[in-house]
């Protein structure tokens, strides 16, 4: 029994969900919410009259329903409310993949699983693990993957290697490197990744998961700058349980909200904490900014999943980005 919001022309929503339920004999419940601040009321109305036997999500949704993000102490703090509430503790488990592999590649096969984790990959694929720019890539070759993009050869020819492995531009690296077996932990997007002034690569995955797990619960994801500059900066997008922490009227704005006192000085902390615990400048925020204006679907900044698009973001906020570094930007937080 399967509750689902996904849409049946995605490959998770149609190949993997309607699939299983299909080639099971299952039952599917078509979800008419979404992983948003409005849609996430319905979505958990239908949980609690469904009880599904099993359920999918993205991050984003997972994020929805716990309050914040999917770090790891949400991730125990998930696990504590199963326990409250049923007993016992309800196997989670993480993957990666891609529409380009219909959809997913890697799976945690155990219940031993934490925040990040991937796994092993899917019986009949194929990896291929590559060092770029000091980060490992991982690539895919299977029956599972697409053999091509739709009367694009060029892009077909760009996203494949010389042996035929799809190159994912998502980075890994092993769990545990003593035992290969238990797998891969997701490393961040490589595409993503972008160098400072310096010549010194900034590690965008990593670092986003290291701003929202800081700020948890009031951040929904964050935005990396500082492409060619001598410092990281980060625009961040915060959750809506950040109105509780200022503690203004409900009719306050977002902005009133971000620039209250108690906002700002719990983001303090958090700049001071992520400071004190860097190695370099090139996983040091030296500079935050909150975002009033949450990421647009419209504009691609959100991807159909859910999640973040940097480049997008980064593209379409460019101004904000230039001022956040020239110190034009008001309420910008430094390291003290």
């Amino acid at each position: 029994m399967l509750v689902d919001w996904l849409p049946w022309n995605h490959t998770f929503g149609g190949n993997h969900n309607v699939g299983i339920v299909l080639d099971n004999g299952g039952t599917l419940y078509i979800d008419d919410g979404k992983p948003t601040p409005i849609g996430m009321a319905e979505t958990l109305r239908n949980l609690r009259e469904i009880a599904p036997t099993i359920y999918f999500n993205v991050p984003t949704g997972f994020e929805a329903i716990a309050g914040a993000a999917l770090s790891q102490p949400v991730w125990d703090s998930l696990h504590r409310t199963q326990e409250s509430e049923v007993g016992e503790r309800i196997v989670m488990g993480t993957g990666l993949g891609m529409t380009e592999s219909g959809p997913f590649a890697l799976y945690v096969t155990g219940p031993d699983v934490k925040s990040g984790d991937v796994g092993l990959p899917a019986p009949g694929i194929e990896l291929k693990l590559i060092d770029v720019d000091g980060k490992t890539e991982v690539r895919y070759r299977g029956p599972n993957i697409t053999p091509g993009y739709w009367r694009a050869p060029e892009a077909t020819a760009e996203a494949f290697d010389e042996e035929g492995f799809f190159s994912t531009g998502d980075a890994v690296k092993w769990i545990d490197e003593g035992n290969i077996h238990r797998g891969l932990r997701f490393d961040g997007r490589i595409a993503e990744d972008f160098k400072l002034a310096t010549g010194t690569f900034v590690s965008v995955g990593p670092m986003r998961a290291k701003i929202i797990a800081a700020g948890a619960p009031y951040v929904q994801d964050a935005v990396l700058t500082g492409i060619n500059m001598k410092e990281v900066g980060a625009l961040v997008f915060p959750t809506q349980q950040v109105r509780e922490l200022a503690g203004l009227p409900a009719s306050a704005t977002m902005q009133q909200v971000l620039e209250s006192a108690p906002v700002q000085a719990h983001f303090q902390h958090v700049v001071d904490t992520l400071a004190a615990a860097a190695t370099g400048s090139a996983n040091r925020i030296a500079r935050l900014h909150l975002l009033a204006e949450p990421p647009s679907i419209d504009r691609g900044e959100v991807t159909d999943k859910g999640s973040i698009n940097q480049r997008s973001v980064l593209k379409h906020r460019a101004a904000l980005a230039d001022a956040l570094h020239d110190g034009s930007l008001p309420f910008t937080l430094k390291p003290r």
